[in-house]
Protein backbone atom coordinates (compact mmCIF):
# COMPACT_ATOMS: atom_id res chain seq x y z
CA UNK A 1 0.00 0.00 0.00
CA UNK A 2 1.72 3.33 -1.02
CA UNK A 3 1.37 6.32 0.88
CA UNK A 4 0.46 9.82 -0.89
CA UNK A 5 2.71 12.65 -1.28
CA UNK A 6 0.98 16.25 -0.06
CA UNK A 7 2.15 20.00 -1.00
CA UNK A 8 3.45 21.52 1.83
CA UNK A 9 5.04 24.96 2.68
CA UNK A 10 7.71 25.94 4.93
CA UNK A 11 6.02 26.78 8.14
CA UNK A 12 8.30 29.45 8.99
CA UNK A 13 10.61 32.11 8.44
CA UNK A 14 14.32 32.30 8.80
CA UNK A 15 15.90 32.41 11.94
CA UNK A 16 18.29 35.41 11.54
CA UNK A 17 19.64 38.70 11.85
CA UNK A 18 21.90 41.60 10.41
CA UNK A 19 24.97 40.44 12.64
CA UNK A 20 24.47 36.23 10.99
CA UNK A 21 27.54 35.51 9.63
CA UNK A 22 26.88 32.03 8.20
CA UNK A 23 23.90 30.42 7.35
CA UNK A 24 23.26 26.37 8.07
CA UNK A 25 20.30 24.83 5.67
CA UNK A 26 18.37 21.82 5.83
CA UNK A 27 16.04 20.29 2.92
CA UNK A 28 12.71 20.65 4.50
CA UNK A 29 11.36 20.50 7.85
CA UNK A 30 10.54 17.04 9.37
CA UNK A 31 6.96 15.79 10.56
CA UNK A 32 8.13 15.94 13.68
CA UNK A 33 9.78 19.79 13.88
CA UNK A 34 6.55 20.52 11.87
CA UNK A 35 4.69 19.32 14.50
CA UNK A 36 7.04 20.82 17.02
CA UNK A 37 7.12 24.38 15.84
CA UNK A 38 10.62 24.60 15.21
CA UNK A 39 13.31 23.40 13.41
CA UNK A 40 15.76 19.71 14.16
CA UNK A 41 12.64 19.13 16.69
CA UNK A 42 12.97 14.95 16.11
CA UNK A 43 14.18 13.86 19.47
CA UNK A 44 16.53 11.45 17.77
CA UNK A 45 18.15 14.32 15.71
CA UNK A 46 21.63 15.40 16.73
CA UNK A 47 21.68 18.76 15.11
CA UNK A 48 21.41 20.86 18.40
CA UNK A 49 23.84 18.36 19.85
CA UNK A 50 26.27 18.92 17.16
CA UNK A 51 26.13 22.32 17.17
CA UNK A 52 26.89 22.98 20.56
CA UNK A 53 29.46 20.13 20.55
CA UNK A 54 31.61 21.89 17.65
CA UNK A 55 30.58 25.57 19.46
CA UNK A 56 32.22 24.75 22.42
CA UNK A 57 28.59 26.00 24.10
CA UNK A 58 26.18 24.51 26.16
CA UNK A 59 23.01 22.97 24.38
CA UNK A 60 19.65 24.94 24.33
CA UNK A 61 17.35 24.36 26.12
CA UNK A 62 14.37 22.45 24.39
CA UNK A 63 12.12 25.82 23.56
CA UNK A 64 12.21 27.97 20.57
CA UNK A 65 13.00 31.10 21.97
CA UNK A 66 16.16 29.37 23.74
CA UNK A 67 17.32 28.19 20.23
CA UNK A 68 16.81 30.96 18.30
CA UNK A 69 18.32 32.93 20.84
CA UNK A 70 21.64 30.14 20.69
CA UNK A 71 21.36 30.46 17.15
CA UNK A 72 21.44 34.48 17.11
CA UNK A 73 24.01 35.00 19.66
CA UNK A 74 26.42 32.15 17.93
CA UNK A 75 25.97 34.69 15.02
CA UNK A 76 24.23 31.70 13.14
CA UNK A 77 21.12 31.54 10.54
CA UNK A 78 18.76 28.83 10.09
CA UNK A 79 16.71 27.84 7.43
CA UNK A 80 15.82 25.07 4.85
CA UNK A 81 16.77 24.91 0.76
CA UNK A 82 12.71 24.72 0.08
CA UNK A 83 10.40 27.02 0.06
CA UNK A 84 7.72 23.97 -0.07
CA UNK A 85 7.61 20.81 -2.51
CA UNK A 86 5.10 17.56 -2.19
CA UNK A 87 6.75 15.00 0.55
CA UNK A 88 5.69 11.77 2.06
CA UNK A 89 6.90 11.71 5.81
CA UNK A 90 10.19 12.78 6.34
CA UNK A 91 12.39 11.00 4.02
CA UNK A 92 14.40 13.34 1.31
CA UNK A 93 14.03 11.07 -1.16
CA UNK A 94 10.23 11.42 -1.10
CA UNK A 95 10.56 15.10 -1.74
CA UNK A 96 9.09 16.04 -5.20
CA UNK A 97 8.26 19.22 -7.08
CA UNK A 98 10.87 21.72 -5.04
CA UNK A 99 10.37 25.00 -4.80
CA UNK A 100 13.00 26.95 -3.51
CA UNK A 101 13.29 29.58 -0.92
CA UNK A 102 14.91 32.90 -2.16
CA UNK A 103 18.18 33.69 -0.77
CA UNK A 104 19.23 37.01 -2.25
CA UNK A 105 17.79 39.14 0.20
CA UNK A 106 18.00 37.22 3.38
CA UNK A 107 22.29 37.78 1.86
CA UNK A 108 21.56 41.32 1.57
CA UNK A 109 20.41 41.51 4.70
CA UNK A 110 22.85 39.93 6.94
CA UNK A 111 26.26 39.49 7.00
CA UNK A 112 26.23 35.75 5.91
CA UNK A 113 29.23 34.85 3.87
CA UNK A 114 29.17 30.94 4.19
CA UNK A 115 26.19 28.85 3.57
CA UNK A 116 25.90 25.56 4.64
CA UNK A 117 23.23 22.35 3.71
CA UNK A 118 23.19 19.93 6.38
CA UNK A 119 22.39 16.10 3.90
CA UNK A 120 23.20 15.26 0.87
CA UNK A 121 19.34 16.31 -0.71
CA UNK A 122 19.74 19.85 0.74
CA UNK A 123 23.12 20.24 -1.22
CA UNK A 124 22.48 18.91 -4.30
CA UNK A 125 19.16 20.94 -3.80
CA UNK A 126 20.52 24.05 -3.39
CA UNK A 127 23.53 23.62 -6.05
CA UNK A 128 20.93 22.94 -8.85
CA UNK A 129 18.10 25.67 -7.44
CA UNK A 130 19.89 27.94 -5.33
CA UNK A 131 23.67 29.05 -5.93
CA UNK A 132 22.89 31.30 -8.64
CA UNK A 133 20.50 33.06 -7.39
CA UNK A 134 22.07 33.12 -3.85
CA UNK A 135 25.52 33.96 -5.65
CA UNK A 136 27.39 31.31 -3.84
CA UNK A 137 27.50 27.61 -3.13
CA UNK A 138 26.87 25.62 -0.50
CA UNK A 139 29.65 23.57 2.13
CA UNK A 140 28.16 20.22 2.45
CA UNK A 141 27.56 18.54 6.17
CA UNK A 142 26.75 15.19 7.14
CA UNK A 143 22.86 14.90 7.92
CA UNK A 144 22.25 14.78 11.66
CA UNK A 145 19.09 13.04 11.11
CA UNK A 146 18.24 9.86 12.75
CA UNK A 147 18.21 8.53 9.36
CA UNK A 148 21.81 8.98 9.00
CA UNK A 149 23.22 7.70 13.17
CA UNK A 150 25.86 5.21 11.18
CA UNK A 151 27.73 7.89 10.28
CA UNK A 152 27.30 10.41 13.48
CA UNK A 153 29.85 8.78 15.66
CA UNK A 154 32.77 9.15 12.43
CA UNK A 155 35.64 11.26 12.46
CA UNK A 156 34.66 12.49 9.25
CA UNK A 157 31.07 13.55 10.78
CA UNK A 158 32.96 15.82 13.20
CA UNK A 159 35.79 16.96 11.04
CA UNK A 160 33.12 18.21 8.68
CA UNK A 161 30.41 20.09 11.57
CA UNK A 162 33.94 21.91 12.94
CA UNK A 163 34.10 23.63 9.31
CA UNK A 164 31.05 25.41 11.22
CA UNK A 165 33.92 26.90 14.01
CA UNK A 166 36.07 27.58 11.50
CA UNK A 167 33.70 29.52 9.36
CA UNK A 168 32.98 31.37 12.38
CA UNK A 169 36.28 32.11 13.58
CA UNK A 170 37.63 32.97 9.83
CA UNK A 171 35.12 36.17 9.93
Amino acid sequence: MGYKSEFLTHPWECVFDEQSKILILGSFPSPKSRQNGFYYAHPQNIFWQTLSFVLGKPQPADDKKSKMLFLLENKIALWDVLHSCDINGASDNAIVNPIANKFKPLLDASNISTIFTTGKKATELFQKLCSKEAGMNSIYLPSTSPANVKTHKSAKFLEHWELVTKALKDL
